[in-house]
């Protein structure tokens, strides 16, 4: 309900052609919100636990130490990434979603859907997060990566990978979801919003579509409680726009993921 009363609070009027005329409705109090939503029988989506097939084998090779040690903030974009993998159960089998996400403003910057656990799926994603940051101008060197002890993470591609970046690798420790709670959560989300609303899902490429629709869809225009009821990409914008027009101006441009 909170989101719902942020963003009707938010809406310019638009004029006959569609556009924004620079003037808002007037406001809208809460009480009115949740009011007309529990006559219309409207309720929010709650994430929760839900019991899953594994998704990472721990590895059994000397580790990097935790450098986040629950600390799940950032002051800046690309300052820590989180990763972590999930699945998805359709009539084909099980197929494998990977995201890595920025703990500054809860942007998804990299994703991938495979149906295998090989080391490819988490590197892929990586990759499309490096691809995507690199393209809007962003330095990475002493950005902290952050999984848990998965061998997808802990192999040796992935982790060479990261030094080639100078990327920080840090892990969590074995079998405590609490030290990657921030991917964890964003998989809640993931599963709570897309997977149960809008199955059975019949293929890998039919996950794969509305994956990227629905990461287009969170990183741009769902309002994210942690971004003040901003999208993720919004957010980012007013970081950058804080410190420089220019740079903002040109990020404006890159909202949408591919």
């Amino acid at each position: 309900m909170m989101k719902m009363w942020k963003v009707l609070n938010r809406q310019e009027v638009l004029d006959e052609h569609g556009r924004p005329t620079g003037r808002r409705y007037p406001p809208v109090a809460r009480c009115t919100v949740a009011r007309r939503m529990k006559a219309l029988g409207l309720v929010g989506a709650v994430a929760g636990d839900h019991k899953r097939p594994r998704t990472t084998i721990p590895g059994k090779d000397v580790h990097p130490a935790d450098q986040l040690n629950r600390n799940f903030t950032a002051p800046a974009p690309d300052n820590r990434w989180v990763a972590d993998i999930t699945y998805v159960p359709t009539w084909a089998g099980f197929v494998y979603v990977a995201f890595v996400m920025d703990l500054f403003s809860r942007r998804i910057v990299g994703w991938r859907v495979t149906s295998s656990l090989h080391t490819d799926l988490a590197l892929d994603a990586l990759e499309h997060a490096v691809w995507q940051r690199q393209r809007q101008g962003r330095d990475l060197t002493g950005l902290v990566h952050h999984a848990d002890r998965g061998v997808q993470y802990r192999a040796i591609r992935y982790t060479e990978r990261l030094e080639e970046l100078g990327i920080v690798a840090s892990v969590g420790s074995k079998g405590d979801s609490y030290d990657n709670a921030a991917a964890e959560a964003l998989n809640r989300v993931f599963k709570t919003e897309l997977i149960r609303r809008q199955g059975p899902w019949k293929t890998l490429e039919h996950v794969e579509l509305e994956v990227l629709r629905w990461v287009d869809w969170y990183n741009t225009t769902r309002p994210h409680s942690w971004c003040d009821y901003l999208a993720p990409a919004a957010y980012e914008n007013g970081y950058y726009a804080a410190r420089n027009p220019s740079t903002a101006t040109a990020a404006e441009a890159h909202t949408t993921l591919h």
